[in-house]
């Protein structure tokens, strides 16, 4: 995996932390949730992309 899609995958599991600390602290916010879905399937993109 090249070293930008590396990064990118740290980051969707860093935000995955950040948002269940989140929603466990002070509740669920669906936005936060939508915002983390969309950088994941970025980055599933971004990872299928470099494969090729």
């Amino acid at each position: 995996m090249p070293g930008s899609a590396k990064t990118m995958a740290v980051c969707t599991v860093g935000g995955l932390v950040v948002a269940t600390a989140y929603t466990v602290a002070l509740g669920g916010n669906g936005w936060l949730w939508f915002a983390w879905v969309v950088l994941a399937l970025v980055t599933v993109g971004v990872v299928a992309a470099r494969q090729v």
